[in-house]
């Protein structure tokens, strides 16, 4: 596929935040953190913000040309959490204060996170709603996951519905054996991939 792909700096992160939101507006997590949906609207901009000012400062975000996806990553190195302090305080603080299930969600990934072995953590990936189903996350993500296969480097995420569970299996992420349970709402699914040989 012929996309584009540039990383991103400080003076795009309102388009990141937009495309994200966009993207993961009726997304079923976003949707259990904010279920009323016009609240969701209202905040959502400032969670995914939190995310996005994150990776700017300490990890890698990456925008096609066109404005229509962004994938945000870390490099997460052996035996240490991934950066940003104490990220879901400050989603929450910054978002919604009152709401503890803009907290909670990132205490129960972070518990769950590996750090046994350095990878690559793709935190978020979003697609204009327009545009999804096109293969543009895919071919957004590829570089990253390309350069791991050169490098020896597997690659961490979290699923947040089956559908995408089934696209990540496509690019060689497997299911960890365990899901994070969000209390009266839905799944995630930890996903892992080792690096891949041809």
């Amino acid at each position: 596929m012929g996309v584009r792909v540039r990383r991103a700096d400080g003076r795009d992160r309102d388009q990141v935040v937009r495309i994200l939101e966009e993207a993961l507006h009726d997304d079923p997590v976003s949707s259990w953190v904010f279920p009323d949906e016009e609240h969701r609207r209202a905040v959502h901009g400032a969670f995914l913000g939190v995310f996005a000012d994150i990776t700017l400062a300490g990890g890698r975000v990456d925008l096609l040309e066109d404005g229509t996806a962004a994938a945000l990553w870390f490099s997460v190195p052996a035996g240490a959490p991934e950066g940003g302090g104490d990220a879901p305080a400050r989603m929450r603080e910054a978002s919604d204060p009152g709401n503890e299930r803009a907290e909670l969600v990132g205490r129960l990934t972070g518990a769950v996170h590996p750090h046994d072995r350095a990878h690559e953590y793709l935190l978020l990936i979003g697609v204009s709603p327009e545009r999804q189903g096109e293969g543009l996350g895919e071919a957004l993500i590829g570089g990253v996951l390309d350069r791991c296969d050169r490098e020896g480097v597997p690659a961490y995420l979290e699923a947040s519905s089956e559908r995408s569970r089934g696209l990540y299996e496509r690019l060689g992420f497997t299911f960890v054996g365990r899901t994070v349970d969000l209390p009266d709402g839905p799944s995630m699914w930890p996903m892992w991939r080792e690096p891949q040989n041809g």
